[in-house]
């Protein structure tokens, strides 16, 4: 394999590494916490051009955190808001894929209209990525890395 090829996957793996250390000492992790990704199952494709919104559960239900939509590649890198990185800490979680609005734009029918996905973050320090295989009646999750 060249190097060209494995040079941007070590990059990552040198960042996450170093993302525990730094939120360990009390700052705000320096890669963002939680990504996702959406692909289109009846082509194989990408789906650009989903919103996902991020929720926390509290006493009181759920508070909205962010919004983003996926990129030409179906992923969203970032979904913790930069002014937020200080709050994310271990709890529940919840991505809603605004499915329905998508399939909309495509012009074409859907059984979801939103895909809402409930996850545990056990440690603030880990990178969580939530990917969505996705097609008009039927989708999987599972938790990524």
């Amino acid at each position: 394999m060249r190097l060209s090829f494995i040079a941007p996957f070590l990059m990552s793996a040198t960042l996450l590494a170093a993302a525990p250390a730094a939120h360990a000492a009390g700052n705000a992790p320096s890669v963002n916490p939680l990504s996702v990704h959406v692909l289109d199952l009846q082509t194989g494709q990408p789906s650009p051009g989903v919103r996902v919104d991020l929720e926390k559960r509290s006493s009181s239900g759920w508070q909205a955190i962010g919004s983003a939509v996926t990129d030409e590649q179906g992923r969203i890198r970032a979904l913790v808001p930069q002014a937020q990185l200080s709050n994310w800490a271990a709890g529940d979680y919840r991505v809603v894929f605004r499915t329905g609005e998508f399939y909309q734009q495509q012009k074409q029918a859907t059984f979801f209209p939103e895909i809402p996905v409930v996850f545990h973050v056990d440690s603030a320090s880990q990178h969580y990525h939530v990917p969505l295989l996705l097609s008009p009646y039927g989708f999987s999750t599972y938790r990524g890395n």
